[in-house]
């Protein structure tokens, strides 16, 4: 196992671009693994709506990529619990995730990089994708009629979108609009019957990223 890799759950503070950073590190499950060549960093939701990087959605990716055989980030944007700074409308989030980024690329430098993010998350996740060259993007429940989604072009990566038919937050029909007009084809996978926080469909958000992903021929 790579040493300068932390403890698995360790939590950290770096420096941030206004202060510190509170990360949490995550290690692949094979216990026999000499090297991690993949890292997920995964984007929490909003903020001012209670959002941290110990939502169960994030949770649930973090140990889905940590099953996959990848070390996983997870990180509190400024102002959240002891990330420093306030909230930035996902403008300075952005140079937050990049942080994240970089911290985790100083320790392992030859990771392929996946970015993954529930609601806010997501665009922000979205936004830096192509900038951090990242080898895939999952987008959970996408704010897509909010923020700047309109603008973000081609991740330069696979893209995996989910999104609950029954959301309460975002809107659905506009997420299977947009990922049916842009351009880089994302893939969409759909829950009937499912709310925004997926209430009681984590495991079948686990099982069924994890067959998409099994079937990406680059993965």
């Amino acid at each position: 196992m790579t040493s300068d890799w932390p403890d698995n759950g360790q939590i950290a503070l770096i420096d941030g671009p206004v202060g510190q950073l509170e990360l949490r590190y995550g290690r692949p499950a094979e216990a026999g693994s000499t090297e991690i060549g993949e890292l997920a960093v995964i984007c929490h939701p909003h903020p001012l709506h209670g959002g941290t990087m110990s939502n169960k959605v994030v949770t649930t990716l973090e140990r889905l990529f940590q099953g996959r055989g990848l070390a996983t980030l997870c990180f509190n944007f400024r102002g959240v619990g002891r990330s420093t700074g306030a909230h930035d409308d996902a403008r300075g989030e952005q140079d937050d995730l990049r942080a994240v980024v970089a911290e985790g690329l100083r320790r392992l430098p030859s990771a392929r990089l996946w970015l993954a993010g529930f609601s806010f998350g997501s665009y922000v996740a979205a936004a830096v994708a192509q900038q951090v060259r990242a080898a895939g993007l999952i987008s959970v429940a996408p704010p897509v009629s909010k923020w700047g989604f309109a603008d973000v072009g081609d991740p330069g990566c696979p893209w995996w979108v989910l999104q609950g038919a029954e959301d309460e937050v975002v809107d659905p029909q506009a997420v299977y609009d947009y990922v049916a007009r842009h351009p880089a084809g994302p893939q969409l996978i759909r829950f009937d019957g499912a709310g925004h926080f997926f209430h009681g469909r984590l495991i079948e958000l686990r099982d069924r990223l994890n067959q998409a992903l099994d079937g990406h021929s680059g993965d």
